[in-house]
């Protein structure tokens, strides 16, 4: 039976969080001390650990299958790669920033300025979409130390919290470019690996599910019952269990995380009591 291939970053931000990933979906893995390639024993896949930057270019050749990678990375090597699913995690930008005593946050300022980056290409796209000529100066690394040793006015950069631009006397201006992580598929894909990515997605969605919802009880009055089952959207009908306590009846149903307070709020308005709030592991719909 075929293997679908899977890439991911043998070191790196993404690395734990692919692996979680992994796990959640029921895929177990057995690694060996510095093994690059590592064949799963309960699911049809085969994990690569490869250097990030090296990851689109073996998507695009169908080396790999699949991969878990920065859709900023995607952007800047602008191969023939589709992005099958967000994933939620390893979320960041890529953007402008400039020595903290600038003021200004205007594009212009990079006018005939000089900019450091390791994303040149996401970079000159933007510069030209906005009539702005400036001289890129490309970095594989450190690229926040330019501005202090004078070899750049300014930097393009990855931004996630923005402590190290704080660090290096920078603030963030302009965002470029919003990213995660997401799921990437080469574009030679048999109908055999078709089947089991499909498998695969079907576990991934459980998971992303799950982590965006909660599992939510609480105790209310019967004759509110139509009304607060209302405010409950994520299922098609919440689960109503009558209570010892005549006249009283409990709720099960599923909430966003997103709206999670708001829904709380509403529910406390429209009389609900004792409401309990749940983890859920995996959610199949």
């Amino acid at each position: 039976m075929s293997k679908l291939k899977i890439a991911i970053q043998k070191s790196g931000r993404l690395y734990e969080e692919s692996l979680q990933l992994l796990k959640d979906c029921g895929i177990f893995i057995n690694n060996g001390k510095d093994q690059l390639k590592v064949s799963v024993d309960n699911f049809p896949m085969e994990i690569m650990y490869l250097r990030n930057s090296d990851i689109p270019q073996y998507l695009e050749d169908g080396v790999v299958d699949i991969a878990i990678v920065g859709e900023n990375l995607l952007v800047e090597k602008q191969k023939n790669i589709e992005i099958i699913q967000p994933l939620g995690f390893s979320k960041c930008r890529v953007s402008l920033a400039i020595p903290k005593e600038i003021e200004t946050d205007d594009i212009n300022y990079f006018q005939g300025k000089k900019i450091a980056t390791s994303y040149p290409n996401t970079l000159k796209n933007f510069l030209q979409k906005n009539n702005v000529s400036a001289d890129i100066h490309i970095i594989s690394g450190s690229v926040e130390i330019a501005p202090n040793i004078g070899l750049a006015d300014g930097i393009c950069d990855i931004v996630s919290s923005g402590s190290t631009l704080f660090k290096n006397g920078l603030r963030e201006t302009i965002t470029l470019l919003k990213s995660e992580a997401v799921l990437a598929k080469t574009s030679q894909l048999s109908l055999q690996k078709v089947y089991i990515l499909e498998k695969f997605l079907f576990r991934i969605k459980a998971v992303l599910k799950a982590k965006n919802s909660k599992y939510i009880l609480m105790n209310v009055p019967n004759e509110r019952i139509d009304l607060i089952s209302k405010t409950l959207p994520v299922l098609k009908s919440p689960t109503v269990i009558p209570l010892a306590e005549k006249g009283w009846s409990s709720i099960h149903s599923v909430i966003d995380e997103e709206r999670f307070w708001e829904v709380i709020d509403e529910l406390k308005d429209k009389g609900a009591q004792d409401i309990l709030i749940i983890p859920i592991d995996k959610m199949v719909i």
